[in-house]
């Protein structure tokens, strides 16, 4: 399968897995998520007092690694919304089958890119 997501330049480097970094790298490439992003670190938190540990943080700085990974790509970014509309428009099953496959392919580079994995 050709991946013409992955074509293209980074519009910024990868940012380390931290809090403070992964904010700036949205602040430059998704400004619009920053309260979402607030509002989701403030969740782990609590999350991660309540129950005493750091799997919550861990997980909140892996996902937003991940979106920070595509969409620091544009064109990784544009395709994923092409194929997410393609899924929630289909009637095919074997179009939401291919199309949920490349859906895969894309957040499996972006966690590689954003774990270093």
């Amino acid at each position: 399968m050709s991946t013409p997501h992955h074509d293209g330049e980074a519009i910024i480097p990868r940012p380390p897995l931290t809090t403070a970094a992964l904010r700036a790298a949205l602040a430059q490439i998704a400004p619009a998520y920053l309260g979402q992003f607030i509002e989701h670190l403030d969740q782990a938190t609590e999350q991660a007092a309540r129950q005493s540990t750091v799997a919550p943080l861990h997980a909140f700085l892996t996902q937003w690694g991940e979106f920070v990974a595509i969409h620091r790509h544009p064109a990784m970014a544009n395709r994923l919304r092409e194929l997410e509309q393609r899924v929630a428009t289909a009637t095919d099953r074997q179009a939401v089958t291919v199309a949920m496959a490349e859906i895969r392919e894309i957040l499996d580079t972006a966690h590689r890119d954003a774990t270093g994995e």
